[in-house]
């Protein structure tokens, strides 16, 4: 059995503070807008502070190009610029909702859509005006309920370790493969496990689905756990193999370090196998090694 990890990335850019605003006051001014124009006219005309919201997020942009106490003062004051300017959208956002609910059932009839959009993206804007505010002016980057996109709040942040990656935005997934590389099970996580909690599990469905959990890989030493390998001896498994140490980078290659198994069951060493990974992988190499190329030779 081989089992692994992967993130599948939403459709999103890459987030930040100054983005964020941009994107939530832009989509409240559409739909404030849209509103209007159904309706036949609110009794207040929608203001479109478009133009001085991009300027600020610009200049944010440009702001980061300086370093030390200067660059981070003009970025402090062009957040509270742009903090401003995107409550001034959100309350007469609100003014708008406020004035739908209240119309004749036959006039709020074919706004309620519309109504319900801005309602949401209300709730979603005033969470990136509570993180900015948080991580900007108090410096705690670990804000309760943070989202990196408001079209696709459910994105989480997840890092596994890639060099050219350290970060990437979307939901973990497990994949599950025997021999041959067919895929027997598979599972998107709403929120992301720690990887020592899904052994188990995938061990539990190898022996549904197959019949017997024989010659079992875990892919990384954080799989492995002692009540693990416990588990597996009342299994009667064929053996546990997982790596004995962190491979090396040599000669500026990843992937040509050669990794030490241990035979768990019987404690007996077995022979090193050679990793079989591409140079185009990005994961750890134990990570990415076939478990069905070590069946004879350990």
């Amino acid at each position: 059995m081989r089992v692994d990890t992967t993130v599948v990335e939403s459709n999103i850019h890459y987030p930040t503070d100054s983005s964020l605003l941009g994107d939530g006051t832009r989509v409240l001014t559409r739909t404030m807008k849209k509103i209007e124009s159904k309706s036949g006219g609110l009794k207040r005309k929608v203001r479109d502070r478009m133009r001085s919201i991009r300027k600020r997020v610009l200049a944010i942009a440009l702001s980061t190009r300086l370093l030390g106490s200067p660059g981070e003062e003009r970025r402090k004051r062009q957040y509270r610029e742009l903090l401003s300017l995107t409550r001034k959208v959100m309350n007469q956002a609100k003014r708008v909702l406020q004035e739908v609910q209240e119309a004749p059932r036959r006039r709020r009839a074919p706004l309620e859509g519309l109504a319900h959009s801005l309602e949401t993206m209300i709730g979603r804007v005033r969470q990136v005006v509570k993180q900015t505010r948080i991580r900007i002016f108090a410096g705690d980057t670990k804000s309760p309920e943070k989202i990196v996109s408001v079209f696709e709040p459910h994105t989480e942040i997840i890092r596994k370790g890639k060099a050219s990656k350290p970060n990437e935005f979307g939901k973990l997934v497990k994949i599950q493969e025997a021999e041959n590389q067919i895929v027997t099970h598979f599972e998107v996580y709403a929120e992301r496990p720690a990887d020592s909690t899904l052994l188990l599990s995938s061990i539990e469905v190898h022996q549904q689905r197959l019949g017997e959990s024989r010659a079992w890989w875990p892919p990384m030493r954080d799989f492995i756990r002692a009540r693990t390998r416990r588990r597996d001896k009342h299994w009667g498994s064929g053996g546990c193999r997982c790596p004995t140490r962190t491979p090396r980078v040599t000669n500026g290659n990843f992937f040509s370090t050669s990794v030490g198994f241990t035979e768990v069951k019987s404690g007996e060493p077995v022979r090193r196998a050679e990793s079989v990974c591409s140079n185009e992988d990005t994961g750890c190499v134990v990570a990415y090694i076939p478990a069905w190329t070590a069946c004879d030779d350990g």
